[in-house]
């Protein structure tokens, strides 16, 4: 068995779905040594997630950020945790929502994931910064 483990820093994104499948991928070489394994990937953040989803229509993640704001309103009265601004509470739950992270088969070296599927990272803060992933890898080396 391998192990292999890496941290990578995602580019700022401004709030929204944004595919990073690419980005993992070109900052995590070591997965092309995998014959078969699994690929964990986990945000070291309570204010975005991450998900896999559609990774060739954009309306699709457009229509993730609209769908989950009206889920998950900004300033409402209830909220006691606004230090950060109307976006602060609503962010987290969002983030407990879909996740902090997700789990793909590797298989011959390549993510064994649909034709039509991506990882997202979605930042639900307005002004967040670059985003931290712990990319972790077990499996059987090619």
């Amino acid at each position: 068995m391998v192990y292999i483990q890496k941290e990578i820093r995602l580019p700022k994104y401004c709030r929204g779905f944004h595919l990073v499948t690419d980005v993992i991928l070109n900052q995590f070489l070591e997965i092309k040594r995998i014959k078969v394994g699994v690929l964990h990937v986990f945000i070291k953040h309570t204010s975005a997630s991450l998900t896999i989803n559609e990774n060739a229509d954009e309306t699709v993640r457009e229509d993730f950020e609209s769908h989950i704001n009206k889920m998950v309103p900004e300033n409402m009265p209830y909220y006691l945790h606004n230090y950060e601004g109307p976006d602060d509470m609503p962010a987290h739950i969002k983030a407990s929502l879909l996740g902090a992270s997700v789990q793909i088969p590797i298989t011959n070296g390549v993510l064994n994931m649909g034709i039509w599927q991506g990882v997202y990272l979605c930042e639900h803060r307005n002004n967040a910064s670059g985003r931290n992933l712990v990319l972790t890898v077990s499996g059987i080396s090619i």
